[in-house]
């Protein structure tokens, strides 16, 4: 027989067993799961190839038939979402807490992280940590600290205002301490409630000269107005603009500014409690609705962010520290923390403040209103801030913007997508898509049915590492 029809016939026998099957080399399969994305909501029957740390491939699970040598896990009947993001918290509240809160994050599927003020060179720490174990620690985004006026407050006077801010007497000590941040290569800045309208600006040129975002809470000198239309990019626990909300604003401003001048050299902390005592209450029981939507409506035109940390407020209302799904909820702090916590609990009054129950209403009542005007969140808590436990707390708070009034879809975008919008990132995190960062957790159960259900979590995925149940539940140990 003539060879070149033998090596034909040979080719066709080949074909005629080849099984037509898809085999991904190096490559980690998750096969025939719903897959949430927090744009286009739930795609059911998806399988999701990644190689590396970024997802290359995504199908429809009915049309492609995997060889068996791949790399499977099996999806069935499970969900996959984007890693969460908690975009508010702070290592160095609790330094003895710290070295344990990456591992608690990552327990609870927060694969992304915004610290929003401590010492520059203990948070950093955290930082370059991330950057060179990108596979098991959570990437991490600093401000380094407060950046605070003459009288700062958290400059370590007690156990409840550590050393999280640095002062600044003037402009040109600022001016100074902000170029030494963008030196040390700071991801945005935080601006704190004792600057002056002079030292705020200051802040806000800067800022735009070297293309940091600037989040914080409304400086006491000024107003909510006056803080967005100068760029100020975010808003921390809606921190101060109720005084903006009430038509005694001129009034309470003027007040401000006369009891700034401090002349009973108080403390930062307390100077701030004594405003605070003054006139956060008398703005909320004195809303005026015109006014309200002045405040929304630059918020909204400025694209103002907010990240209200309702959970937080909601403990100090309701200080439910004793009940027990709470106390079981510190079993997972390390021993030494769990300890310390429980005695600080029972050294507080937990009677319950009708007016803390009312300005966490009012918060709620906010997030619903503005929300419907278009302002985006991010989901973020100020852990370990109020006793809330690092990692469970974001998935708490997702779950109090849902009952605020986001849905669960919306809910799920505070902690996925628009923390990476607000990082500039949403082009390659956030999401689950082609080319971007393989940072996933497999679910139980549909957080779209229930938001509680984030934490029915089977195994998270950091830079495209599966990290299955057990790893995760070695880490806490």
């Amino acid at each position: 027989m003539n060879k070149k029809i033998l090596t034909l016939l040979s080719l066709l026998v080949l074909a005629s067993c080849q099984d037509n099957t898809l085999f991904f080399e190096e490559s980690f399969i998750i096969d025939n799961i719903n897959l949430i994305d927090p744009i286009e909501g739930l795609i059911p029957n998806q399988t999701v190839v990644i190689k590396g740390n970024k997802i290359i491939e995504i199908y429809n699970s009915k049309e492609i038939n995997l060889s068996q040598k791949n790399n499977i896990y099996s999806g069935d009947e499970k969900y996959l979402i984007p890693g969460l993001w908690d975009a508010h918290i702070h290592f160095a509240f609790e330094k003895d807490l710290a070295s344990s809160m990456p591992n608690l994050f990552l327990y609870y599927g927060i694969t992304s992280l915004r610290d929003t003020g401590g010492p520059i060179e203990f948070v950093d720490q955290f930082k370059q940590n991330a950057l060179k174990n990108p596979k098991t620690k959570s990437r991490v985004k600093i401000a380094g600290p407060l950046l605070d006026g003459k009288y700062n407050v958290y400059d370590g006077s007690d156990i409840t205002h550590p050393v999280l801010s640095i002062k600044n007497i003037d402009e040109s000590q600022l001016k100074k301490n902000i170029e030494d941040l963008v030196d040390l290569k700071v991801d945005f800045l935080k601006a704190y409630e004792m600057l002056s309208p002079k030292q705020f600006k200051v802040l806000m040129d800067l800022s735009k000269k070297h293309n940091l975002k600037v989040t914080g809470h409304v400086p006491l000198s000024m107003d909510v107005i006056s803080v967005s239309n100068l760029g100020l990019n975010s808003i921390e626990h809606f921190r101060n603009i109720e005084l903006s909300m009430t038509n005694l604003d001129q009034e309470l401003l003027k007040e401000r500014l006369s009891l700034l001048k401090n002349k009973s050299s108080l403390s930062g902390a307390k100077l701030r409690s004594k405003l605070h005592d003054k006139q956060r209450m008398r703005s909320i029981y004195n809303l005026d609705s015109s006014k309200i939507k002045e405040v929304v409506s630059t918020l909204s035109k400025n694209n103002t962010w907010q990240i209200p940390t309702l959970k937080l407020y909601k403990n100090f209302a309701y200080k439910n520290y004793k009940n027990q799904e709470y106390l079981r909820s510190l079993d997972i702090l390390p021993e030494t923390s769990k300890i310390a916590w429980k005695k600080r609990i029972n050294k507080i009054s937990l009677d319950q403040s009708k007016q803390m129950k009312d300005y966490t209403d009012w918060s709620k009542n906010m997030v619903k209103f503005m929300h419907e005007n278009d302002i985006k969140f991010m989901a973020g808590t100020d852990t370990p801030i109020g006793f809330l436990v690092p990692g469970l707390s974001l998935h708490q708070e997702i779950q109090e913007l849902n009952e605020a009034g986001l849905n669960t879809l919306e809910a799920l975008q505070t902690a996925t997508i628009n923390p990476s919008i607000y990082f500039n990132l949403q082009d390659s995190l956030g999401r689950i898509k082609n080319n971007y960062v393989a940072d996933l957790i497999i679910l139980a159960k549909n957080p779209l049915e229930d938001i509680r259900n984030t934490k029915s979590i089977l195994a998270v995925i950091k830079d495209g590492n599966y990290l299955d149940r057990n790893y995760l539940d070695s880490i806490v140990r």
